[in-house]
């Protein structure tokens, strides 16, 4: 005699906006899948430092290897994927991300909606602080046997951009860069057009910014942290330089923007996010493989993240940053330099330290992932800091990108707990806070 049967997980509350850009980018995975009939090219590259623009000046479909990864690990497979890798020979202590996705490639490179994708017409590299990056197309240039570009992005060590290493930038576009896109594409460099695609760009990266700082309003209508990763997906993926994200971001603007007016929180997986209580600066990126439960982790004890470093790393725009159609190649030699995993450890002291202030937080929390050096080297030393310069208490977990091994829900769940307490006790008023 068969037992009850299991309850179904209910499905997770979504806005508007997000079911708009899970549409989005579930069509640009049907051009990936038929671009070996239609003859469209591809290019594999990576969030920090993408040259989106530029591509799509040349008609050239981008491929980014860790939001195949990140989607994988919420749909539950990298964990199959990294065993595999580790089965070849990666070593437990190398990044997840590279294994998931070195995993999926070999159980057939099937994509996050169940097409194949297309092998690469270019490994496009654009280094921008993270050395794993370099040994990941190593190992996908072994693999796919298709020609290696690499941008070399000088470090920002003392916190600014000089020209030297602008120049430095454009020239590698120039003789590097755009050469090889012609010959991979046959099609001559067209700097009309990718003016055209950086004022686009523009467009929609100025409505980002009035989203991310609704966060200011009490209560936030936004969750910059794991809402946010909905929000930013279409300018950090495959959007960016479209009439597609001009069209989105606007429409997400003016969601937003309704939101506030009616004194509403965010929308979380399980519906409306209850009465504000605790408003975090979060510094790292999110886990994955157990994404709706770490954020409900935050949602039920009414905690809204109202800005995150993490919803940076494709591009400081809230800094002043913008995508400028007068200066094309200079533009795009400044968003590669100043990526958030470009950036020094004082600078994103800084950074931390000014989102306190801004968006009014208590406290800020750092989510340490094992296998993400660009982000978890100098964790601690940032803790201690910011703490020092802004007097609001800081809290610090671990976990990892897309490695369910290396989540403890149990040990997460106590430490935010923990920590909650701790920033009640500390309130001045530990009354929800009320609407302005």
């Amino acid at each position: 005699m068969s037992g009850p049967a299991p309850t179904p997980t209910p499905e997770a509350s979504k806005d508007s906006s997000q079911l708009r850009q899970k549409e989005m980018i579930a069509r640009h995975f049907d051009r990936l899948a038929a671009a070996p009939e239609t003859g469209e090219k591809t290019a594999y590259t990576f969030v920090p430092g993408n040259l989106s623009e530029l591509l799509l000046s040349f008609d050239v479909l981008p491929v980014l290897p860790e939001i195949n990864s990140l989607q994988s690990a919420m749909r539950g497979r990298s964990a199959d994927y990294i065993s595999l890798a580790e089965k070849l020979g990666h070593s437990e202590d190398v990044c997840t991300y590279v294994k998931s996705d070195i995993g999926m490639l070999k159980s057939g490179n099937i994509g996050p909606t169940g097409q194949r994708l297309p092998n690469p017409d270019l490994l496009l590299l654009s280094y921008t602080g993270c050395f794993t990056f370099m040994k990941w197309f190593e190992l996908l240039a072994q693999e796919y046997q298709a020609p290696v570009t690499m941008l070399q992005v000088p470090y920002q060590a003392d916190g600014r951009i000089t020209d030297d290493m602008r120049r430095y930038v454009v020239d590698q576009l120039r003789r590097k860069v755009i050469p090889t896109l012609e010959q991979v594409t046959g099609r001559a460099y067209d700097e009309d057009r990718l003016r055209e695609c950086l004022a686009l760009s523009a467009q929609a990266e100025d409505d980002l910014v009035a989203v991310l700082r609704a966060a200011r309003h009490r209560p936030s209508p936004i969750d910059a942290y794991f809402g946010a990763v909905y929000y930013v997906g279409p300018i950090f993926s495959s959007f960016r330089g479209t009439r597609a994200a001009v069209d989105y971001y606007r429409a997400l603007r003016e969601e937003i923007e309704q939101r506030m007016a009616h004194g509403l929180g965010p929308v979380t997986p399980e519906g409306e996010m209850g009465a504000e209580r605790f408003r975090i600066v979060v510094e790292g990126p999110p886990n994955w493989t157990s994404f709706r439960q770490f954020w409900k982790m935050f949602s039920d004890e009414g905690a809204v993240c109202v800005a995150s470093t993490y919803a940076k790393v494709g591009g400081m725009y809230d800094l002043g940053f913008r995508h400028d159609p007068q200066r094309p190649l200079e533009s795009l030699a400044e968003y590669c330099l100043g990526c958030y995993t470009n950036l020094s450890l004082p600078t994103r002291i800084d950074l931390i330290v000014r989102y306190l202030e801004e968006y009014e937080a208590d406290g800020f929390l750092i989510n340490s992932v094992k296998s993400c050096n660009s982000f978890s080297a100098g964790q601690l030393h940032i803790l201690r800091e910011v703490e020092a310069r802004s007097g609001r208490p800081g809290g610090f977990i671990e976990s990892d990108l897309v490695d369910p091994r290396y989540f403890s829900a149990a040990n997460i769940k106590n430490r935010l707990e923990s920590y909650f307490q701790m920033l009640q006790q500390k309130s001045r008023n530990p009354n929800p806070v009320a609407a302005s």
